[in-house]
């Protein structure tokens, strides 16, 4: 946000606290407001029918059968929310190598993106472009000798994103960290007719401890031979985010990603500053976990910290928020 002097007062003429004072006065002088607008939803998607399956380390959250995650995706629509996001579980047996499950049309999650379009046609559908649901190695490219391969993933991820594309997701979002995978899809979906296809890209995505338990609802934490370090960045770095974000929006990004958000709120600060772009954050599985475990614990109040979590992304300048807390906070909007 651009910074402004600071307004001059002093005790007794100013009082600060006056404005505090009550419930409605701090509401008239809010700064910071949270809609359902403000929210997507991400979704785990598995096979089966009429299933749910508890995810461990996210408290709440359910790996769903197609039929299962049409219905969430009614939820949504009923509280109001715009977007949903979709994350697969993939059977061990289909992942390989090269990743071939990622371009099957009638993989997992193009079948339940088929479904959610068909049953729910104006709600928003989210699709992640990265290989690490569909690779044995549990990377988000392809792998050879132990080295992650840039290009040869670019050309894999632009088959991804039409195949998802084709089976009507209305964003792509490639959350891999390949250089100039953001160009590459743009006119790989041009060619093919889908110029309305929006991309949103995960341009600041660190190598973060936050991502554990979505590695257990997706299943490719087992399969992770190594760490993410080569492609994604270094917590350490705030530059190195302008860069990669001005290089996203100049091959043609829609929106742009920070992941995760908590520990990055500078970061989405000096992206919304700099570009002045659709800014999102991901509140990423390990936040939420966290959040849960200690209100489990009793050493938080579970909707204050989440509520108060969300104002942060919003304050720092986030346009909306991935959260696993969306429904949640979605009822509490509307009550």
């Amino acid at each position: 946000m651009p910074n402004k002097p600071p307004l001059t007062g002093k005790f007794p003429l100013t009082r600060m606290r006056r404005n505090r004072g009550d419930d409605w006065g701090r509401r008239l002088v809010g700064e910071t407001r949270i809609s359902v607008d403000d929210l997507v939803w991400p979704l785990f998607v598995t096979e089966g029918n009429d299933v749910g399956e508890p995810v461990k380390s996210m408290p709440g959250v359910e790996r769903l059968s197609v039929d299962r995650i049409v219905k969430a995706a009614g939820q949504a629509v009923e509280l109001g929310i715009p977007a949903i996001a979709i994350f697969p579980n993939t059977d061990p047996k289909l992942k390989t190598s090269d990743a071939l499950e990622a371009f099957n049309p009638d993989n997992l999650v193009c079948r339940a993106v088929k479904a959610i379009k068909e049953a729910h046609s104006d709600l928003g559908v989210i699709c992640d472009v990265a290989l690490d649901p569909y690779n044995a190695d549990g990377h988000d490219g392809i792998v050879r000798d132990g080295k992650i391969l840039n290009d040869e993933t670019v050309a894999a991820l632009c088959r991804q994103a039409v195949v998802q594309a084709k089976a009507g997701c209305d964003i792509v979002a490639p959350s891999d960290m390949m250089d100039g995978r953001i160009k590459a899809i743009r006119e790989a979906l041009d060619k093919e007719g889908f110029q309305d296809v929006r991309i949103l890209s995960y341009a600041a995505k660190y190598a973060s401890a936050f991502y554990g338990p979505f590695r257990d609802a997706v299943g490719s934490g087992g399969a992770l031979k190594g760490d993410k370090k080569t492609y994604q960045m270094d917590p350490a770095n705030s530059d190195e985010a302008l860069r990669e974000v001005a290089m996203d929006i100049a091959e043609g990004a829609d929106m742009i990603m920070v992941k995760p958000g908590m520990p990055y709120l500078d970061i989405i600060g000096r992206i919304k500053t700099t570009f002045a772009m659709p800014t999102f954050a991901y509140q990423v599985s390990g936040e939420y976990a966290m959040i849960h475990s200690a209100a489990a614990n009793g050493w938080l109040d579970l909707d204050g910290a989440m509520m108060e979590s969300i104002i942060a992304f919003k304050r720092a300048g986030a346009d909306a928020v991935f959260t696993y807390f969306a429904p949640v906070i979605a009822k509490k909007i509307k009550q």
